[in-house]
């Protein structure tokens, strides 16, 4: 079943069309990578499924309804949760306190201001600081983390919600070889409960982790399917070996 539907997304900014018409469909459980020359449209592609950007034309349709128009409020509260490439923890709090705020934001004004929040969401905070490998460090100021850690720290953060689908925009940039291969080791069991749609650079990283790939070029799809379909894809090797 399909969980997320994009049909003839068209975004234009001025005389520049960074999306002409692209389709896209992650189903339940499916780890989908979106893979492309810079400025192919793929990270446009992710702000207009979170919200961030509203398409010129096209339909997004998510758990069977339109949220095309649909406020980046309305998404995380429908399941949806993004995160970019560039981190958005709070640097001056430490790592416990950003994943429990995540986590507070879903809770109702009232138990906030009697701060009935904080005791019961405590062992939700430590599942997913341990879950992230951040439970040693939780009482240290999340400024102190390494950038790879900041971005476990951030996933954390994204998964706080519970979201059905996860956006993440190249979660691998910056890190060392070991950082990614354990990013890779971590975000695998969350497709028990969780879509994810990765744009990465990293094609190695990629091909381990996804189902699903979709390569985009000047703002169109040119295939996606299959791992194994995409290396033997004469249309993708002429995308990767002559333009980039």
């Amino acid at each position: 079943m399909a969980l997320l539907e994009v049909r003839g997304l068209t975004k234009v900014f001025g005389r520049l069309v960074a999306l002409g018409g692209v389709d896209l469909t992650v189903g339940e459980n499916e780890f989908h990578g979106l893979i492309g020359p810079n400025g192919s449209g793929k990270s446009t592609l992710m702000k207009c499924v979170a919200g961030a950007e509203l398409p010129t034309q096209g339909t997004i349709r998510f758990a069977g309804c339109d949220i095309t128009a649909a406020t980046p409020v309305g998404r995380a509260r429908a399941g949806l949760s993004l995160k970019f490439q560039i981190t958005s923890v709070l640097p001056a709090l430490t790592v416990y306190d950003n994943v429990l705020l995540a986590l507070q934001a879903q809770s109702s004004i009232a138990s906030l201001i009697f701060s009935r929040t904080r005791g019961s969401l405590h062992e939700h905070v430590m599942h997913l600081l341990a879950q992230f490998h951040l439970a040693q460090r939780c009482w240290e100021p999340a400024a102190a983390l390494s950038h790879g850690h900041q971005q476990w720290l951030e996933i954390a953060m994204t998964l706080a919600c519970k979201p059905h689908l996860l956006l993440l925009d190249e979660p691998t940039a910056g890190m060392s070889l070991e950082e990614r291969r354990i990013t890779g080791e971590l975000l695998m069991p969350i497709k028990r409960h969780c879509s994810l749609v990765i744009v990465e650079h990293d094609l190695d990283f990629i091909r381990n982790i996804c189902d699903v790939l979709t390569v985009l070029d000047q703002g169109k799809v040119i295939d996606s399917g299959t791992v194994g379909h995409i290396q033997s894809s004469r249309k993708v090797q002429e995308v990767y070996l002559i333009r980039v």
